[in-house]
C-alpha cells in the first residue's frame, strides 16, 4: 500500500487525507425494521404458532398453508417465518425443521434478505394470468437447488383469475415432496372453495389494542423516543387491530412530535395529527345529550370542530361511547385504557340509562353517523344529527306510549319551573301529536304513568272493571303491543275453555312454557293493573285462532270445489289442482297480527 500515493500522483489526482465515508445507511421505516424474525417476536397470533410447533415436531407438514386475516398483521411475515422454520439447518448446519429458526444460518439470512433461490414470492395482483401459474406448475418438478424445500408464497392470491386458480387446483392437490405453497390473501371469499379445501386455513386474527399498545412501547424504547402511554393507546385504537397500519402512525407520530420540547410523542399530538376527538371532550358532549342542554350542546360541537376534530370522528366518538356505556350495563367493561374517572362516569350513566333508552341512543346516533358520512355539508349535518337525538329525548317509547294509551291516561300538563322556553316559544301546530309532556328531557328511564300519592293509594282491587278487556281478543290486542312473540303463542297455541276477565282457562295446541305463560300476565297486570290467572284446564275448547283462521280458509275452498263448474272441470281434468292466490295468501300466513285481525 506504499505506493498508493505514487497511482494518485501519477492519474494528476491528489490522494486524500482520510478515506471516503461509508456510505450513510438508508433510513428504514418502523414497520420494516421491526418486522417479525421469528415465532417468538410474532404478537396475537399464538394458535397458529402453536398448530405449526406441533405440526413441525410431529412431523405432520402440510403441503399448501392459507394465511387469511386483515391488512398489517402479519401474513406475508408468517409466510416467510414458516419458510425459515421448514429450511433452517442450525448454525452447525446438521439441523432439520424448527419453530425456533437460527436466523444466523445461510438459509435464514437469505430468506430475511429476500434473495434465496429457493424461496420464490409472486404477487398475484400483478400476476394473475394461466401463464404466470403454467411457470410455477413447469418449475415444480424440479429439485430445489440449496434448501430442503422448494417454497412458492403467492400473496393476494385471490387476484388470481379463475383459468388460473383451476390450472393450478391439480398440482396443488399432489404437488412433489420437495415443494411447499404458502398463499395470503385479506378476502377469503374470493378463494374458490375448490382451492380453501386443498389448503391448511389459517385466519391471523386483529391484534387487541392493549397488545398493540404494549408492543409500541417496547418500540419507543428501541428507538430512545419518550411517549405519552395515552398516546400510545390512541395509536393503538386507531390502527384498529393492524401492526403494520400502528407502526406507520407511530412513526408519523415520532416525525411528528415538537423536538424543541425533546421530541416526546404527546396524546394532545396524536389527536390533532389524526384528528381523533378527545376522550374526555365526547364525555362532556354525551352528557350534554342526556341533560337535553342544546345551547351547551352546540357550543361543545363548534368546540371540538375549531380544534380540528372531523364531524364524521365525533359521531365515531359518540357511538364508542353508547357502545362502551350498553358494555358497562351487561358487565363487560373490558377497555383497560380507560381513566379512573372516565370508569366511574361509564359507570353512572350505566346504572341511569336503561336498555331501551341506550338501544334508541345507538340507533339515532348510527343513522347520523350514515348522514354526516354522506352529507356535501358535514358539519351542518353533524349539527342536525345530535339536535334531533336531543329532541327524542322527551318521546316516550312504543312500550310506555302503547301501556299510555291502552290506559286511557291523560299526561299531565308540566310545571312552570319544566318548561323549556325555546320549546313553549314554538308554534302549538308543530308540536308532534303523541309527545308526553310530562316526560323529563333528560334521557332516562321513563317514570311509570300511574303515581299514587300517599293520601290516595290506589290499589289492584280498586281498578274498575271497564278497563279489563272484555273477549280474548282484547287480551290479544294488549300482549301485541308489548311482544310478537307472546302475541303469536296466544293466536296460535292457546285454545280457549272459559273467559272470564282475569281468568282464563285454556287448552294448549302445542306446549307453552310456564315463563311464556307468566310473562304474559305480568303484561295484562301491567297493563290492566289487575291479577290475572292463566290455567290449563279440561273440557271443551274452541280451536286457536290460527286454527280458526285455517278451518275457515279450508271451508272456503270446499265450498269452491263444491260448485258444479268446479266439478265439471275437475271431471274433464283429472290431474287438475286448485290453487290459491298466493300474492293475497302470503301476508295472512307468515303475519301474526293478520290472523289475529281475520279471527
Amino acid at each position: 500500500m506504499s505506493d498508493s500515493p505514487d497511482i494518485f500522483a501519477a492519474g494528476g489526482v491528489e490522494a486524500p487525507i482520510d478515506p471516503a465515508p461509508a456510505a450513510a445507511q438508508p433510513y428504514r421505516v418502523l414497520a420494516r425494521k421491526y418486522r417479525p424474525s421469528s415465532f417468538a417476536e410474532l404478537i396475537g397470533q399464538d394458535a397458529m404458532v402453536q398448530t405449526l410447533g406441533n405440526a413441525i415436531k410431529r412431523d405432520r407438514l402440510a403441503h399448501a398453508f392459507l394465511m387469511t386475516g386483515v391488512r398489517g398483521v402479519g401474513k406475508t411475515s408468517t409466510a416467510r417465518l414458516i419458510a425459515k422454520a421448514l429450511n433452517c439447518v442450525g448454525e452447525d448446519g446438521q439441523g432439520g425443521p424448527t419453530i425456533d429458526p437460527c436466523g444466523k444460518c445461510e438459509p435464514c439470512r437469505s430468506i430475511a434478505e429476500g434473495s434465496f433461490i429457493d424461496v420464490i414470492e409472486m404477487d398475484a395482483a400483478s400476476h394473475t394470468g394461466v401463464d404466470d401459474v403454467r411457470e410455477i406448475i413447469e418449475a415444480v418438478r424440479y429439485s430445489s437447488v440449496s434448501a430442503r424445500y422448494k417454497i412458492y408464497i403467492i400473496d393476494e392470491v385471490h387476484m388470481l383469475s379463475k383459468n388460473a386458480f383451476n390450472a393450478l387446483l391439480k398440482t396443488l392437490e399432489e404437488p412433489p415432496a420437495h415443494v411447499k405453497f404458502i398463499f395470503a390473501t385479506t378476502e377469503v371469499n374470493k378463494v374458490p372453495i375448490t382451492v380453501l379445501s386443498r389448503c391448511q386455513r389459517f385466519d391471523l386474527k386483529r391484534i387487541k389494542a392493549a397488545q398493540l399498545s404494549t408492543h409500541f412501547a417496547h418500540i419507543v424504547e428501541k428507538e430512545n423516543v419518550q411517549a405519552e402511554q395515552e398516546a400510545l393507546d390512541l395509536i393503538a385504537q386507531a390502527a384498529e387491530g393492524s401492526v403494520r397500519d400502528g407502526l406507520s402512525i407511530l412513526d408519523q407520530a415520532i416525525a411528528h412530535a415538537d423536538m424543541e420540547e425533546g421530541g416526546d410523542v404527546k396524546a394532545s399530538q396524536i389527536r390533532e395529527m389524526l384528528g381523533l376527538s378527545d376522550r374526555s371532550a365526547v364525555r362532556r358532549l354525551f352528557g350534554l345529550l342526556l341533560e337535553a342542554d342544546s345551547q351547551a350542546l352546540l357550543d361543545a360541537i363548534d368546540a371540538q370542530y375549531r380544534v380540528g376534530v372531523e364531524p364524521l370522528s365525533l359521531m365515531n366518538g359518540l357511538l364508542s361511547l353508547c357502545h362502551q356505556v350498553t358494555l358497562y350495563k351487561v358487565g363487560r367493561a373490558n377497555d383497560p385504557t380507560l381513566s379512573d374517572e372516565a370508569k366511574a362516569q361509564l359507570g353512572a350513566w350505566s346504572e341511569q340509562l336503561s336498555f331501551p333508552v341506550l338501544h334508541r341512543l345507538w340507533q339515532l346516533l348510527l343513522k347520523g353517523y350514515e348522514e354526516v358520512q354522506q352529507a356535501h355539508m358535514p358539519r351542518e349535518a353533524c349539527d342536525m344529527a345530535l339536535l334531533r337525538v336531543l329532541c327524542a329525548a322527551d318521546m316516550p317509547d312504543p312500550g310506555e306510549l302503547a301501556k299510555m294509551l291502552s290506559q286511557g291516561a291523560t299526561p299531565a300538563a308540566p310545571s312552570a319551573g319544566e318548561v323549556d322556553p325555546e320549546r313553549s316559544a314554538a308554534p302549538v301546530h308543530e308540536a308532534p301529536p303523541t309527545t308526553v309532556a310530562d316526560v323529563p328531557a333528560q334521557i332516562t328511564e321513563p317514570e311509570h304513568v300511574e303515581r299514587q300519592s300517599p293520601e290516595n293509594p290506589q290499589t289492584e282491587q280498586q281498578v274498575p272493571e271497564s278497563n279489563l278487556p272484555q273477549d280474548f281478543q282484547g287480551v290479544i290486542n294488549i300482549i301485541g303491543g308489548v311482544s310478537p312473540i307472546l302475541e303469536s303463542i296466544l293466536i296460535a297455541d292457546m285454545r280457549i275453555i272459559s273467559f272470564s276477565a282475569p281468568v282464563i282457562e285454556y287448552q294448549s295446541a302445542r306446549p307453552i312454557a310456564v315463563s311464556d305463560v307468566k310473562k304474559i300476565t305480568d303484561a295484562l297486570k301491567e297493563a290492566t293493573g289487575s291479577v290475572w290467572t292463566i290455567k290449563e284446564g279440561q273440557g271443551e275448547a274452541k280451536p286457536s285462532i290460527s286454527e280458526q283462521v285455517q278451518l275457515d280458509q279450508d271451508a272456503a275452498t270446499q265450498a269452491i270445489l263444491d260448485t258444479p263448474l268446479v266439478k265439471a272441470a275437475f271431471e274433464a281434468f283429472p290431474d287438475a289442482e286448485l290453487l290459491e292466490n298466493e300474492t293475497e295468501q302470503a301476508p295472512a300466513e307468515s303475519r301474526p297480527e293478520s290472523r289475529s285481525s281475520q279471527a
